[in-house]
């Protein structure tokens, strides 16, 4: 496995709850995401579907990303709470 050969444990995504193949109707809180998180989100999202090595990369994007989104004031403390627990798996 590549991630075992590069020295690193194999990432699991246990307990997160973005599923690539639901079409659930999106939240309003993830309507008006800034352009980076929504990237950043999207590629999580098709990491998992496709089971990527580099999921423990993916998450990683994503939490900083949310994190740089709340402390610019470009999201809700309420929203960056949703996504952490949607997206992360992450319970405040």
């Amino acid at each position: 496995d590549e991630a075992q050969a590069a020295g690193r444990r194999p990432f699991s995504c246990v307990g997160v709850r973005a599923h690539a193949e639901d079409d659930e109707k999106m939240n309003l809180f993830e309507l008006t995401l800034p352009k980076y998180l929504k990237k950043d989100i999207e590629a999580l999202v098709e990491g998992i579907r496709v089971n990527s090595t580099l999921l423990d990369c993916l998450w990683g994007e994503v939490y900083g990303s949310i994190n740089s989104a709340f402390y610019d004031n470009e999201i809700s403390e309420e929203q960056a709470d949703y996504l952490r627990k949607k997206y992360l798996g992450l319970e405040k």
